[in-house]
């Protein structure tokens, strides 16, 4: 009897333990998206939109993904909670395979299509993302800006970068960009960039890239002469691209100071900052190994396309700095030095002059 009746209860032993299974196996899927949900909450905007606002300038927010789910949903709340309300953001994903969208869908079901729209990418790189996103036709706004997956916005950074880009005539090419604050994974600081003091120019433009991409606002006509150069120049990374190309066609570029950012820094980072001793090292490597005159040169092939959008006196700095290069190791020292192109800090100076005289430059 006792046989007859483990017989009859043996199928839905076996189907308890596959429904246990499955919700095992579910269970596994979904628990690293509600740890999301319950670590970040998503910032609801019905709070911050009933608030009574002044009209405001819309800036349009161009977001790049790839791989994004660790650190996405911060860097999305610290842009809705920006003192400067009129923001819509633009997210261009690379082919992500973790969940990264589900982190945008979940925020655009909340926040609805017009604050955030979702795009496929290129899936050629960041730079490749960043200017296929800066060139869409179908993006309608008065200023455009940069933002990486992993940071976190000062609540102050749109409104500073607009009160500044608002100086410049619309006319004329603008492009903001600032110091940020370093900090780790968990968002705790840990330094500042670099704080450079000399005016940004074509000069320095042409062998540094001052100001990340993450800080980076730029106006109308900024973003128009980017469209005009094209989304598939061989610029090394679209901010250094950006500021080349601004400062060499009589544009204005400003440097804030003051950090808008919360740079973080992890293993995931593509470059990530540049101020400790080992990624000092690591770049003076680079520099030995000939990797910086491999980016200047893809930078001058990107330049040549545009020259003619160049003032007459950025012209003629590109073509003394081409022939400089070329020169012997005295006549390329002397005319580096007289041509005025030039790094930020007495360090980088000293690295450029040693680049020059092992023909790195």
């Amino acid at each position: 009897m006792s046989g007859q009746v483990e017989k009859t209860r043996a199928p839905e032993l076996v189907q308890r333990a596959d429904a246990a299974a499955r919700r095992q196996t579910v269970a596994e899927l979904l628990s690293p998206w509600e740890e999301f949900r319950r670590v970040i909450p998503l910032v609801s905007l019905k709070s911050l939109l009933h608030r009574q606002h002044p009209p405001a300038p819309k800036v349009a927010v161009l977001l790049c993904t790839m791989q994004a789910q660790h650190f996405l949903a911060e860097q999305l709340n610290s842009i809705a909670t920006q003192s400067h309300p009129s923001w819509s953001i633009w997210a261009s994903d690379d082919g992500s395979n973790d969940y990264t969208h589900d982190i945008l869908e979940y925020y655009q079901s909340h926040w609805g299509e017009d604050r955030i729209s979702i795009h496929a990418g290129p899936a050629e790189g960041s730079t490749a993302n960043f200017l296929s996103l800066t060139c869409r036709a179908d993006i309608e706004a008065d200023y455009f800006a940069y933002a990486d997956q992993d940071d976190i916005w000062e609540a102050d950074k749109l409104e500073r970068a607009v009160a500044w880009l608002k100086t410049v005539p619309d006319h004329i090419p603008a492009l903001y960009g600032s110091r940020t604050l370093l900090v780790d994974a968990r968002n705790q600081h840990i330094g500042y960039s670099p704080l450079f003091q000399r005016p940004p120019s074509f000069k320095n433009a042409l062998v540094q890239s001052i100001a990340g991409g993450n800080t980076m606002v730029f106006n109308r006509a900024a973003r128009e002469l980017l469209r005009t150069a094209g989304e598939n120049v061989e610029a090394v990374t679209h901010d250094w691209w950006a500021y080349m190309l601004v400062s060499s066609c009589g544009g204005q570029v400003h440097y804030d100071e003051h950090p808008t950012v919360r740079y973080r820094q992890h293993g995931g980072n593509q470059f990530g900052s540049n101020i400790s001793p080992k990624a000092q090292l690591k770049r003076i490597k680079q520099l030995l190994q000939g990797r910086f005159r491999g980016w200047v040169d893809c930078n001058l092939v990107a330049l040549e396309r545009v020259r003619h959008l160049m003032t007459p006196e950025n012209q003629q700095v590109l073509d003394e700095f081409i022939a400089v290069r070329k020169r012997w190791v005295g006549a390329r020292l002397a005319g580096l030095r007289r041509s005025g192109i030039h790094r930020q800090t007495r360090l980088g100076n000293i690295g450029i002059t040693l680049a020059a005289l092992i023909n790195r430059l």
